[in-house]
């Protein structure tokens, strides 16, 4: 990466909340509650201009997971469709994706 591509990234407006989620994520196993998240921020920050570390970090927990990109977003429609997965975590039935 070159001084004049750094320049142009930018700051995730949500990077604060959830840089310490994805330190979680790459310290625990593929539970389900894992699963849907790392889904969800892979979503987040797909094509994002910025936040090079989280997305790194990201595929790294999905390669420490031996998953594709393909079996994971499979694997978390199967887990959203059963519903109910934020619940259980005290946090609403949201889809928050962006």
């Amino acid at each position: 990466m070159t001084e004049a591509t750094k320049g142009k990234d930018q700051q995730h407006p949500l990077y604060n909340r959830d840089r310490p989620l994805i330190d979680i994520l790459l310290a625990q196993e593929a539970t389900d509650y894992n699963l849907a998240e790392l889904a969800r921020l892979r979503m987040r920050y797909q094509g994002f201009p910025g936040a090079r570390d989280i997305q790194q970090d990201l595929d790294k927990v999905l390669q420490q997971w031996g998953l594709s990109e393909a079996e994971l977003y499979e694997r978390s429609r199967q887990i959203h469709n059963l519903g109910g997965i934020y619940k259980s975590r005290g946090k609403k039935e949201e889809q928050d994706w962006n």
